[in-house]
């Protein structure tokens, strides 16, 4: 048996340090995410978001990598990580795509009948 295929039947083994020091770093990254939420940023109050998105997905990327192993995984298991993002980034650019797209605006008379009391069944 060649060490190739011995090495893709056996579990890589990950010493208990990376798992603390991977935990270590998620914890650092929440409380970051915390002060970024707490400090004002003034005129720039806009950024919250992006922040804190931004360091949601580097914490995603730590517990993919290395808690679900996908760092020693096989090709087929990136090609299916890498699937799953490009799903993800296909949902949410539709999703995007609508919002941004739409031309019509809101009629502020619209529902002004059901304000006013009116019977719907009048109205047909």
């Amino acid at each position: 048996m060649s060490h190739d295929a011995h090495a893709a039947d056996s579990p890589h083994i990950v010493p208990l340090s990376v798992y603390l020091t991977i935990f270590a770093l998620l914890m650092v990254f929440t409380v970051l995410t915390v002060w970024v939420a707490l400090i004002d940023l003034g005129p720039y109050g806009w950024l919250h978001t992006p922040l804190a998105l931004l360091i949601a997905s580097v914490k995603a990327t730590l517990v993919v990598l290395w808690f679900m192993h996908v760092k020693y995984g096989s090709r087929l298991v990136w090609v299916f990580v890498v699937a799953g993002l490009a799903w993800l980034a296909l949902l949410v650019g539709i999703t995007v795509g609508d919002y941004v797209g739409r031309t019509w605006e809101p009629d502020p008379h619209a529902w002004q009948a059901s304000a006013d009391g009116a019977d719907f069944r009048q109205l047909g």
